[in-house]
């Protein structure tokens, strides 16, 4: 069965990412991985088929294959040169997993992955994350037709807050990440430039997308039942639902 999987990288930005640094500057990011598993197994059941909205270097779908070493994947993003890096990332599991350019962006990206069948599961690691709000809120219809009954949508994204002040809790939280990553590699880095620089690249958490209880809301309309944001600090959030069955 094939599998696929999509990224936020710019197309006109190199793409050099690492599989080991893919969340490695993403606060909780361990944390997030452990309640997206915990999330799969509480579901019930063997997990037999995924797919992965976005490549991320191939991490979300490496650490679904290491809990589930039976399951096939699909791994979709918008363009060919992450799903290059994420196919080398991932050659130890060529066999389980189908890659294709899809762009969810678009109605109609199901077409790329049409003879992949129904999942058990749908994962987004910021794949979805500033998409217009109706192009979103449809895309969430989408996945609940793609999924098997019982199946589970998960994202793993920043959701808006009401206020400014708890994104400014996730900045500082993103700059400390960066920081401590750049000190590992080099030293002597001072934070406030790591900081400048974190904000002259635009980084910055998104504000302008939906807050996550509107993006909640759209999942029922969807048809997803046990809707929930299930791990949550400042707008960094893990939140989802599951297609009765």
């Amino acid at each position: 069965m094939p599998a696929a999987h999509s990224s936020s990288f710019p197309e006109d930005e190199p793409y050099c990412g690492t599989y080991e640094e893919a969340f490695g500057t993403v606060p909780l990011a361990i944390e997030q991985i452990d309640t997206l598993l915990r999330l799969l197994s509480a579901r019930g059941g063997e997990l037999h088929s995924f797919l992965d909205l976005g490549c991320n270097d191939g991490v979300l779908a490496a650490a679904i294959l290491g809990e589930y070493p039976q399951a096939t994947g699909v791994v979709i993003d918008r363009t060919e040169r992450p799903i290059e890096a994420a196919r080398h990332q991932l050659n130890m599991h060529g066999a389980q997993l189908h890659f294709a350019v899809a762009n969810i962006s678009q109605p109609g990206w199901e077409r790329a992955i049409s003879g992949c069948g129904f999942f058990d599961a749908v994962i987004a690691g910021f794949a979805t994350q500033g998409l217009p709000a109706p192009r979103k809120r449809a895309l969430f219809g989408e996945i609940h037709h793609l999924l098997n009954p019982g199946g589970l949508f998960i994202l793993v994204e920043h959701a808006a807050s009401a206020t400014r002040w708890t994104q400014e809790l996730l900045d500082d939280c993103m700059i400390d990440a960066v920081f401590g990553e750049q000190l590992r590699k080099s030293g002597g880095i001072p934070r406030a430039q790591v900081a400048r620089d974190f904000f002259a690249s635009g980084a910055s958490v998104v504000t302008d997308g939906a807050p996550l209880e509107v993006q909640c809301d759209w999942l029922k309309e969807a048809g997803f039942h046990s809707v929930d944001c299930y791990l949550r600090v400042s707008e960094m959030a893990v939140f989802g639902g599951q297609k009765p069955g």
